[in-house]
């Protein structure tokens, strides 16, 4: 089958979701209100958006892409990263952790750990998300560019810098109420773009047993095969369950900036706990958008494949296993529909990250820290500049990911340094009345410290593993630890807070199983989600 190219069609498809994406900035761009609505759009936005928000936010151009390229890599075990990596601790965030954040009336994950342990542990936990957000964001800008360069020809830089100009625009222009609506119409064109896609490799295949079947042993399954524990093998039974399902994943589904501030936008304390099941409901059914394109470049790149053109072989870095599929499988027409749900995909995850990267310093460092006495007009001013500087963090940050082979082994890595220790805070801060102001600061610091000697160790080969995957999920499970202790252990030491400051910041577990028939609705849909995940394992065992 020929790969194809883009023609004007497909260029413009992909212009016209350019001009979307401005019209949707212009739009919402009028009364952007206090600050807080403005960077948080704080209790203004329906169930349904929010819960669909929540779903795109995590199903941006750089999961799409990142997921695509390990699948190409490692086989079905990829699946592990929709379900033992996303459905339990999104139900865990439903049933116990949207409740507290509600009851603290705090706006943003680094407000709760102000309230629960001191500002200190707040800074810290702002400038490290702060750092994250950049990192991510130049994560996106590599994908965008990497995928123009592929299809349009046009060189890495120019292209992140057209990408940030874009997104530039519109972000300033809306804020993250612009943001929102814009991960709609991504969620939207992700699915008219890649859903097409898998039926026809599927169809060509003969099924998903089709496709599976014919991949190596090793990459065909998901349990089957698997060690305990192995420092040889690509991923272990130990690594992915207590690295990836339980650290990386409630690490990053509970207690990232992005995500919490979305559900925090409903209106009600039920909605709150409903926007995650729903987006976990949409979460199920993902991978066939994403895993299927990549089962089917493995065979591609196994075999590294022959230019049509030149005749020669044809090296594939991972990272082009979507933007391969969609040239192999698409006509015109339906190639820039593809191309078009890719860079929509970045270009909202994008728009995300540098909203947070803005929120983080306006809300929780400029305006607490630096300036708390400044008229609103001035934050928002202040967050629109922000906005500006995390576009020019994101053009810089994106020569980073040229690094790995593929873009989710450079994001867990960023995970396994800063969400694991973070996890760690919140479970004892918000799960126990012992842990301490300071036991929080100091034990968050030690976490963080330990993750990045482990990645420095990997880096200098001091410590080896399979892969680098592997190497993220026990560097996650050492960061998590050593805060779990270090909090544990300082926070015998030194003097914590006494009932009354701890009022709504501690889990009370009666409250949280009441009888309403809402909070029924909410345990119904949960038990439903995990009964179709064990399932789902079990089936590609």
């Amino acid at each position: 089958m020929l790969a194809a190219s883009p023609n004007s069609l497909d260029i413009g498809i992909v212009c016209g979701y350019f001009a979307l994406t401005l019209l949707i900035g212009y739009l919402t761009r009028r009364n952007p209100g206090n600050s807080t609505q403005y960077l948080n759009a704080s209790r203004a936005m329906p169930l349904w958006v929010a819960a669909l928000s929540f779903l795109a936010v995590n199903l941006s151009g750089m999961e799409i892409v990142g997921l695509s390229a390990m699948s190409a890599e490692y086989g079905v075990t990829t699946l592990h990263f929709f379900w033992i990596g996303a459905i339990p601790a999104m139900l865990f965030l439903a049933l116990f952790m949207i409740p507290i954040y509600l009851k603290s009336r705090a706006r943003s994950v680094p407000e709760f750990l102000h309230l629960r342990f001191n500002s200190e542990t707040r800074l810290l936990n702002s400038i490290s998300m702060l750092i994250i957000s950049a990192l991510l964001s130049g994560i996106c800008l590599y994908a965008m560019a990497s995928t123009l360069q592929c299809f349009l020809g046009w060189s890495f830089l120019f292209s992140a810098l057209m990408g940030g100009l874009l997104t530039s625009i519109f972000l300033v222009l809306g804020g993250l109420r612009a943001t929102i609506y814009n991960e709609l119409l991504q969620l939207a064109i992700i699915l008219a773009g890649l859903a097409p896609l898998a039926f026809l490799i599927l169809a060509d295949s003969h099924g998903i047993h089709g496709l599976v079947s014919s991949l190596p042993q090793d990459k065909s399954h998901l349990w089957t095969g698997m060690p305990l524990v192995s420092r040889e093998a690509p991923m272990d039974g130990f690594g992915v369950a207590m690295g990836l399902g339980f650290v990386l994943s409630f690490g990053y589904w509970c207690t990232d900036f992005r995500l919490i501030q979305r559900a925090l936008t409903t209106k009600d304390r039920q909605e709150m706990r409903m926007v995650p099941l729903i987006a976990a409901a949409g979460k199920l059914m993902v991978p066939l958008l994403v895993i299927v394109p990549g089962l089917a470049a493995y065979r591609l790149f196994a075999s590294h494949g022959i230019d049509a053109v030149t005749r020669n072989a044809v090296t594939y870095n991972y990272d082009q296993a979507l933007p391969e599929m969609l040239r192999r499988y698409y006509g015109h027409g339906l190639l820039g529909l593809g191309i078009e749900a890719i860079l929509a995909g970045l270009i909202s995850g994008l728009a995300g990250n540098v909203a947070a990267f803005s929120s983080l310093w306006t809300e929780e460092i400029y305006r607490p820290y630096l300036a708390s006495a400044k008229t609103e007009r001035h934050y928002i001013f202040v967050g629109r500049l922000s906005m500006m500087a995390g576009i020019a963090a994101s053009i810089a940050t994106a020569f980073i990911a040229l690094r790995f082979r593929n873009l989710m082994d450079y994001i867990q890595l960023l995970f396994s340094l800063f969400n694991a220790p973070l996890l760690a805070a919140f479970l004892l801060g918000m799960f126990t009345r012992w842990a301490t102001p300071w036991g929080g600061f100091w034990g968050l610091l030690a976490g963080i410290s330990v993750g990045a000697v482990h990645n420095m160790a990997v880096r200098a080969h001091l410590l080896s593993y399979g892969s680098q995957m592997s190497a993220n999920f026990y560097g996650a499970i050492y960061a998590w630890s050593v805060t779990m202790v270090a909090i544990a252990a300082i926070s015998a030491f030194t003097e914590g807070k006494d009932n009354l400051q701890l009022r709504g910041l501690v889990c009370e577990f009666k409250a949280l199983c009441g009888g309403s028939r809402a909070t029924r609705a909410v345990l119904a849909l949960a038990l439903l989600l995990a009964a179709a995940c064990a399932i789902l394992n079990f089936w590609f065992r």
